[in-house]
């Protein structure tokens, strides 16, 4: 699989960080497979946001639970995220990439990343 993500890069303090994930060589309804979203901060190890399963069925980060949505078009292949009510600690590189399984599945696929800044 391929993914990118799109989204902009600069979003201010208490606004909404809201990304997309397009997808290609598979599909968000593939069998087994599901689809998330993790982030890296400045100097910090990777963060598991969430991930939407074949299903539609969606499990979160219980930290970021109340914050986070993520939702997909299967119309064109791709998934979203949404973070609300952002502070500068939600600024990270952001990733969308694909699981093996829902449950305890491997990361199989990445895109490249796209870099949010949150500053006023």
């Amino acid at each position: 699989a391929q993914l990118q993500e799109s989204g902009p890069g600069l979003v201010k303090p208490s606004q909404t960080i809201s990304l997309a994930c397009a997808i290609s060589n598979s599909s968000v309804t593939a069998n087994y497979y599901a689809w998330a979203w993790v982030r890296q901060s400045p100097g910090k190890g990777l963060e598991w946001l969430g991930a939407i399963a074949h299903d539609g069925t969606l499990n979160y980060n219980p930290s970021l639970k109340r914050r986070t949505s993520i939702s997909r078009d299967t119309a064109k292949n791709q998934i979203s995220l949404q973070l609300i009510s952002v502070t500068p600690e939600d600024t990270a590189v952001y990733f969308c990439a694909r699981l093996t399984t829902f449950y305890f599945g491997d990361f199989d696929s990445w895109g490249q990343g796209t870099r949010v800044t949150v500053s006023s």
